[in-house]
């Protein structure tokens, strides 16, 4: 009760007028993960029935699948080695492993046929190969703990993912349905993707423990997938002999509420900066003066307007000029007043804080950004002026 492998030039010759049958896989799509072997044609079996393999019979098996002679149920042989199978049902299970790890043995020992006369063989194909493109997309939005920002943001995820199929007997005996013939990945889905989108949410949160900023994970997909096979491939591998692939992220969005606080943060991170808020200041006065000249009461009246209400606000918006003027001032004093040491530490005072060495004199010696030390004005190096 078993397959031996037949050799090519057999197929070919004499010995193939003598076969029964010969098997091979149905469609089998890039979506596929099961489907049933058809009888391609007949020989001296006229009466065989559709649903048993014939002692005798050759089974053609292709790159990339997992081949199962199968009687009520019980899996009599296997192999996921390309080639040709004759069917002895006088002969030892082969279990021609391929590819696959010895735990597909292990898996075969629990769930091999018990040794009762073949009635009704059948011949089923398992898709080896990445499945991929199973799409996916959070139904709620997720937390997300986001340290830059410091506060709990949400995102909504979608994308695709892939999975690949490890141990094809325990995915034979978990999740195809009993008495198919062909499975493609979105008839069985359901389940896993629910599953999925558990696990996404746990290895979403871990990237916002391990510090990711928000901002980022659109572009983590690779470090995405790790998670997700940290978080669910020790389940899926023991109950049903699958594992997550890959994932792609597609798009990453925000409820309505993280978006108005990142909006706001990001415009308070520009605002800091006083060249920013000056230039926002003296355009706010342009748009004025470009209001006031096309004032549908004329121009001079706009423009008396606006000098009422500059006389109002003038000391405010002066007083905010002015204070941006000094802190630009102070920044180009603290830009004027960094030099580098020749340790390649950068400092502010009269002495360097690494090493101690003192500051070289604007006529003497001086090191540049790029490290060179020279003596004239401009580095040698690469063109920068002394500081």
């Amino acid at each position: 009760m078993g397959i031996i492998r037949a050799a090519l030039q057999a197929v070919s010759g004499g010995l193939a007028d003598q076969w029964l049958e010969v098997y091979e896989p149905g469609d089998m799509g890039d979506r596929t993960v099961f489907t049933r072997g058809i009888k391609t044609r007949k020989g001296q079996n006229v009466k065989g029935s559709s649903d048993t393999v014939s002692n005798g019979s050759v089974i053609h098996v292709y790159d990339n699948q997992f081949m199962m002679l199968v009687d009520g149920g019980k899996i009599i042989d296997y192999t996921a080695e390309p080639g040709y199978y004759k069917v002895d049902n006088s002969a030892l299970p082969s279990l021609f492993n391929g590819q696959l790890k010895d735990t597909v043995k292990e898996s075969f020992n629990r769930i091999k046929f018990g040794g009762q006369t073949p009635t009704m063989q059948k011949v089923f194909y398992i898709n080896l190969q990445e499945i991929k493109g199973i799409k996916f997309g959070t139904r709620n939005p997720v937390n997300y703990f986001d340290n830059f920002y410091n506060a709990e943001l949400f995102l909504r995820a979608h994308g695709t993912y892939s999975i690949k199929i490890t141990d094809p007997i325990r995915f034979y005996a978990e999740a195809i349905p009993r008495n198919a013939a062909q499975v493609e990945i979105e008839d069985i889905n359901e389940q896993y993707l629910s599953e999925f989108l558990e696990a996404l949410q746990s290895a979403i949160n871990q990237m916002s423990a391990d510090g990711i900023r928000i901002s980022h994970v659109a572009s983590k997909g690779r470090e995405l997938g790790k998670y997700m096979a940290d978080t669910l491939d020790e389940d899926w591998n023991r109950m049903r002999g699958m594992e997550i692939q890959a994932v792609g992220i597609a798009s990453v969005s925000y409820d309505d509420k993280s978006t108005e606080l990142i909006n706001m943060r990001n415009e308070g991170a520009m605002l800091s900066d006083p060249t920013v808020r000056e230039g926002y200041l003296q355009g706010h006065m342009a748009r004025g003066l470009e209001a006031a000249g096309s004032n549908a009461n004329g121009a001079m009246a706009g423009f008396m307007g606006m000098g009422i209400g500059m006389q109002a606000g003038g000391n405010a918006m002066g007083a905010a000029s002015a204070a941006n003027m000094q802190q630009m001032q102070m920044q180009n004093q603290n830009m004027q007043q960094k030099w580098t040491c020749s340790c390649g530490h950068v400092n502010h005072g009269k002495f360097c804080s690494e090493c101690g060495a003192q500051k070289p004199e604007r006529l003497g010696t001086w090191t540049c950004e790029c490290g060179a030390i020279n003596s004239g004005k401009f580095c040698s190096e690469c063109g920068k002026p002394a500081r």
